[in-house]
């Protein structure tokens, strides 16, 4: 992972490229696993944990994507990823919404184990979406399994 996330780094440095991330069940941690390399400073632009709905709607997710299709869904996902682009001008944008093998007595819909994840690219307009189920026993397992994945997809698109 750390190999990868290097090489994101530089190319996204190269390319005078920028990311920022809005994550609900991963609580950071894929901004915190970006800034641990050296040069975070010069691509990652801002970082939100809208573990709530509430601060999912104040950070520009529509709350008639919410209701229609939940918190937990890949059009979530999607709004999280443009609107995180938007509000920092960034070229990346990373969205993620899900549960980690848990019951929401606030969001009763939607798998007890999947996660949700959006990769909006602004320079073409494009989203690139993906849902991983996760079955680890542990929540920190389980946010590894989404991050990695996540790291793996970026490492593709950029």
């Amino acid at each position: 992972m750390e190999e990868k996330l290097k090489n994101i780094i530089q190319r996204l440095t190269e390319k005078n490229e920028t990311i920022s991330t809005m994550e609900s069940c991963t609580g950071g941690e894929l901004a915190s696993s970006i800034t641990n390399m050296e040069g975070a400073s010069e691509v990652l632009k801002f970082s939100a944990v809208t573990y709530s709905n509430e601060f999912k709607i104040k950070m520009g997710v529509s709350s008639d994507i919410i209701d229609k299709y939940s918190v937990y869904s890949i059009e979530t996902a999607k709004e999280m990823s443009k609107k995180i682009s938007d509000f920092t001008n960034s070229t990346y944008g990373v969205g993620i919404t899900g549960k980690l093998n848990r019951i929401d007595k606030n969001n009763k819909f939607g798998s007890d184990n999947t996660v949700f994840v959006s990769i909006y690219d602004s320079n073409n307009d494009k989203y690139h979406t993906f849902s991983i189920d996760v079955e680890k026993s542990s929540r920190l397992e389980n946010k590894m399994e989404v991050i990695n994945k996540t790291i793996y997809m970026l490492g593709v698109i950029i």
